[in-house]
Formats: C-alpha cells, sequence, structure tokens
C-alpha cells in the first residue's frame, strides 16, 4: 500500500516525495573511515612500521596535510596521482588523502618495467607521481621516457627500511607534507559515484586497461570484505598483500573501518612474516597461495607458531589439501576468496558452513576448493553459458562463465569503450573465468577461459590437474597449459617446482605416473618442465610467459 494520505485539500506528499538533505543523505566514501577511526580510537596506534607507530589521530592529520600539499601543488578534482610505493604507511596515507583531494589515486605495481609504468603516467594524465626511493630508478626511466610531455610533481619517499636507491628530483616527501594543513577540509566529491581509484591490469597482451572505481563501491566492498573476514577493533592486519593489488582488496579501507592495526610489511619474507606474527599478535592476513607455499616451506629456524590462531584469506587457484592441512597445522585458517581488479578484489567468499570443522581434510578441501557465494556487498553471482547468456544448472558439472552484477564492479575501464562493451553484457560483467554452479548455489572456478586444455574434443581443467601434482610429496609449485598436439590438438603440459630435497630425485616420468594415478588418463600431462615460475608483483603465477614458451615464442 502506498504511504500516501488524503485530505480536503488533496493528497499529502508520499513516501517518496521526501527531500534528501544533508542531515539524512551524505555521499558513501570510504575516506570517512579514517574520521571514524581518529574520533573513536584516536590514541591508539593504528599503523606499525618496524619502530613506527602511528596513531589514528596522526594517520588522520598527515593524510590531510597530503590532501593540502597536493591541492597546493595544482592537482585538481578528478586529477590522478600516481604512487608507486611499497607497503608503507605512506602508502596507507595515499589512500585517504589522494581522495580527500577530490583527486583519483593511481597505484602502480612496483615491480613494472619503466616503458609499461611510463604508458601508465601518460594514458592516466597523473599531476603528481608518489615514489619510493628503492624504485627511483625505474622511475626515472619512465619520467625520462615521457618525451617532453607533461611531468608529474615528483614526491619522494625515503623510508628508514628500505634499501635507498637512485637520484631522483623530487620533493622529499615530509617536505611536501609539511608544506599541508593539518586541519584540511576534504574536497571529497559531492557524487559517490565519482572515480577515487584508477588501477591497471597486468597487460599480458598489448597495454594494460585502467580500471576506474568509485567512492560508493569502495566503501561497500570495505564493508563487505570486513565483515566476511571479521574484522574487529581486536585485529591486526599484516600487510603480506601489496597495496598497490585493488588498493589491497579495499582492506586499506576495511582494517581502518574496524579499527583495527595496519603491520607493514615491504616485501615478502617468510622469516619476517613469522616474526611480524609473533611478536606483533597478527590475526589476519591475505595472501596468493604462493605466500603459503613460502611459509610452508620456510626454514624450520624461522617458523614461529602464532599465540592465536590468525585468519588468512587468499585468492588465485584453491589451496591445494596439502597446504590447507601444513597451514592449518602451524596455526594459520585459510579462507578461500575470489575476485577481479574489476570487482574491487574480493567479491566471493567460500563461506563457512556448520559442521565444516568436523569433516574429514579431503571434504574440507573439496568444499573450499569453491570460491563461493557472493560478499553481502555484491548483488549478484552467476554461471551463464557462453553461448545463450542463460544461467547453466546448479549441478556441479557444467561449465560456464562466470558473471557478477552489483555496486562493487568497476565504472569501467579508462578511454576503452571496445573493452568495456565486450564485458558488461545483458546486464552483467563478465569475468572470462569458467566455473561450475553446485546445487548449494556456491560457484566453483575451473579454469579461465583461455587455461582450459581442449583435447581431443575434451575439456581438460589445468586446476584439476594441478590440484593432482600439489598432491605429489615432492612437489612445491605447478602451473598446467595446453600443448599444441598434431594428434590431440592440445595436451597438458606441466610446469613443476620441485621441492629442494628432491631436485635431481624426481623424475619427468615420476610425475606422469604419479598423475597416472590420480587422473582419468586423457588429463594425464604429457610434457613436463622442471624450474621455478614465472610470477606477478602479487604472486600469481603467470601462465601466459608459460603458453608462450610450449609456443616456442
Amino acid at each position: 500500500m502506498a504511504l500516501q494520505a488524503t485530505t480536503q485539500d488533496g493528497p499529502t506528499p508520499g513516501a517518496d516525495d521526501l527531500p534528501r538533505n544533508a542531515a539524512n543523505h551524505v555521499a558513501l566514501s570510504p575516506v570517512s573511515f579514517l574520521f571514524r577511526a581518529a574520533r573513536v580510537w584516536g590514541g591508539r596506534v593504528g599503523v606499525v612500521h618496524g619502530p613506527r607507530r602511528i596513531t589514528y589521530a596522526a594517520l588522520l592529520e598527515r593524510s590531510r596535510r597530503l590532501a593540502s600539499a597536493l591541492v597546493r601543488a595544482g592537482v585538481g578534482p578528478g586529477e590522478a596521482v600516481a604512487v608507486l610505493l611499497p607497503n608503507v604507511p605512506e602508502m596507507l596515507e595515499a589512500h585517504y588523502g589522494v581522495p580527500m583531494a577530490g583527486a583519483v589515486l593511481c597505484p602502480v605495481n612496483t615491480r613494472l618495467d619503466a616503458a609499461t609504468i611510463g604508458f601508465i603516467l601518460r594514458h592516466s594524465g597523473a599531476r603528481a607521481f608518489v615514489v619510493d626511493r628503492e624504485f627511483a630508478g625505474v622511475a626515472g626511466a619512465a619520467l625520462a621516457g615521457l618525451d617532453g610531455g607533461p611531468q608529474p610533481r615528483v614526491v619522494l619517499v625515503d623510508d628508514p627500511l628500505g634499501p635507498g636507491g637512485a637520484a631522483l628530483d623530487g620533493t622529499p616527501y615530509e617536505e611536501f607534507l609539511a608544506g599541508g594543513e593539518p586541519d584540511f577540509v576534504p574536497r571529497v566529491p559531492a557524487d559517490e559515484w565519482a572515480a577515487i581509484s584508477l588501477s591497471y591490469t597486468s597487460g599480458t597482451t598489448g597495454d594494460p586497461k585502467g580500471v576506474v572505481i568509485h567512492h560508493r563501491g569502495a566503501y561497500l566492498n570495505a564493508c563487505g570484505n570486513a565483515l566476511a573476514f571479521e574484522l574487529t577493533p581486536r585485529s591486526v592486519y599484516l600487510w603480506t598483500l601489496p597495496m598497490f593489488h585493488c588498493n589491497g582488496w579495499t582492506y586499506t579501507w576495511a582494517v581502518t573501518l574496524a579499527g583495527g592495526t595496519h603491520v607493514c610489511l615491504r616485501r615478502v619474507d617468510p622469516a619476517e612474516i613469522f616474526r611480524l606474527v609473533a611478536e606483533e599478535g597478527v590475526t589476519h592476513l591475505c595472501a596468493a597461495p604462493v605466500v603459503l607455499t613460502m611459509l610452508i616451506h620456510a626454514p624450520a629456524e624461522s617458523q614461529r607458531r602464532p599465540a592465536q590462531v590468525v585468519k588468512v584469506a587468499t585468492g588465485g587457484a584453491a589451496p591445494p589439501s596439502a597446504v590447507i592441512a601444513r597451514m592449518e597445522a602451524m596455526g594459520f585458517s585459510v579462507v578461500h576468496l575470489y575476485g577481479l581488479t574489476e570487482s574491487y578484489g574480493p567479491s566471493l567468499l567460500c563461506a563457512w558452513q556448520p559442521g565444516l570443522e568436523e569433516r574429514p581434510l579431503e571434504e574440507r578441501a573439496a568444499f573450499m576448493a569453491r570460491q563461493g557465494v557472493p560478499l553481502p556487498t555484491l548483488e549478484d553471482a552467476t554461471v551463464l553459458d557462453q553461448a545463450t547468456g542463460r544461467p547453466v544448472p546448479a549441478d556441479g558439472a557444467t561449465l560456464g562463465e562466470i558473471a557478477l552484477r552489483g555496486n562493487t564492479i568497476m565504472k569501467g575501464y579508462l578511454r576503452n569503450p571496445k573493452a568495456n562493451e565486450a564485458v558488461f553484457v545483458g546486464g552483467w560483467f563478465r569475468t572470462g573465468d569458467l566455473g561450475v554452479l553446485h546445487p548449494d548455489g556456491y560457484i566453483e572456478v575451473k579454469d579461465r577461459a583461455k587455461d582450459i586444455v581442449i583435447s581431443g574434443g575434451e575439456n581438460i581443467s589445468s586446476l584439476e590437474v594441478e590440484e593432482a601434482l600439489y598432491r605429489h610429496p615432492d612437489v612445491m609449485e605447478a602451473a598446467v597449459v595446453a600443448h599444441p598436439d598434431e594428434k590431440w590438438g592440445e595436451v597438458p603440459h606441466a610446469f613443476v617446482t620441485l621441492k629442494p630435497e628432491a631436485e635431481g630425485r624426481v623424475s619427468a616420468e615420476d610425475i606422469v605416473a604419479w598423475c597416472r594415478g590420480q587422473l582419468a588418463r586423457f588429463k594425464v600431462p604429457k610434457h613436463v618442465t622442471f624450474g621455478p615460475l614465472p610470477k606477478t608483483a602479487t604472486g600469481k603465477i603467470q601462465k601466459f610467459e608459460l603458453r608462450a614458451r610450449v609456443r616456442g615464442g
């Protein structure tokens, strides 16, 4: 029934006719999380970096100074500020100070080459460039490659815990901050659809694409992550995940929302991770599966059991059961996530179900291999038939493309309408990932569309073959790609990194024999190559490089 009444003078205003005003409507922005944290927990330590201890009140003041300094430097509303920083406090400050200035944060992958960084600077139109001294050399080369085009204002961060680096002309970060106002009034856009960040995809073929996300989505995804990962004011979050990667999966904002403590880590080092977990009381961390493998295989003298169970969120391929078991034995509880840069990081979560802990390890691992159900702040997720665009049966077997929709999907790719048309189809964001829908509604990723091996007309999931390889007691890492074959079209090619003590002892024939006992015969790798695997800055195995190898590229 409509909330509307009638009087002698005619109908009175209905519920939908009541106006918005400053008291009942505020645009959503994760910047507000820092103001609340400083108000509620201003005197407590919010950021730890080596001996540095920064309270939430100080973090707010420094972020406001940064915003003010950027505005004074001529950075206008909606303009990009590029940052080439590891996981240091200044990177957290950028996640608040840049949007406070009304600008758009552009985090740059610290492992990129100068040419790619130069492309990002040009494509984003960055007006300022904040650089850690460690990366001054590659930053300088990128700037030199701009060929007389507009040069961003360079600000240099000299972290006492960093290794130093090449000379680079720029304003020292602390000097830059000193020129800003500590009580600067934020210029957060009134429209929550305004861009807050611009992240560039890896660009494995051609130039990288610029993924634009907005204040509303960042706010909501941070809320969803804080809720799903059970963050509280008692949480101590270790930054093993690069903050430049999807804005640290929005945990740069989520941890602050919860009033937890950020513990910075410049680079992934197992011994340092174990030390910080023990000495700082770490309760949560996020990491790619490769980081879990590094922790498991760290020297015994480096390993330290935490005093409390540490919750670990991992993305990418599902952790093999052996990895889950080893992590649990070390005091770490693993939960599986799925997402993309285009979905602000995590969008699906393998949500806990009653009785899960009582199931045998193999059953738990099979359940945890599912990427799961939408985060509370994602509207919907499903698996669509690639030909018809209709949902596939929820039978756990029919393969289709994973599709997402909701407020935590990107605005789009910057200046790339063709790419936007390809991914926004029929009211869904088409991820390019293949999966199945189980009867209980959980989604399970089977492969990237390009990673499926089609052998003799049969689809072979590279993830299934990798799971079998990871079960081998001497295998540390594995990746499977399609190898061209005259008879079958394609066959699986396994790239394997052995544990150090197994090198020279385990042969390709041993690996093939193992797989024959684990898989249907047509799924068994026909080629095996040993050695280290190429990885991205976030620890993901670069299958495009492995595919190039098998094709002689």
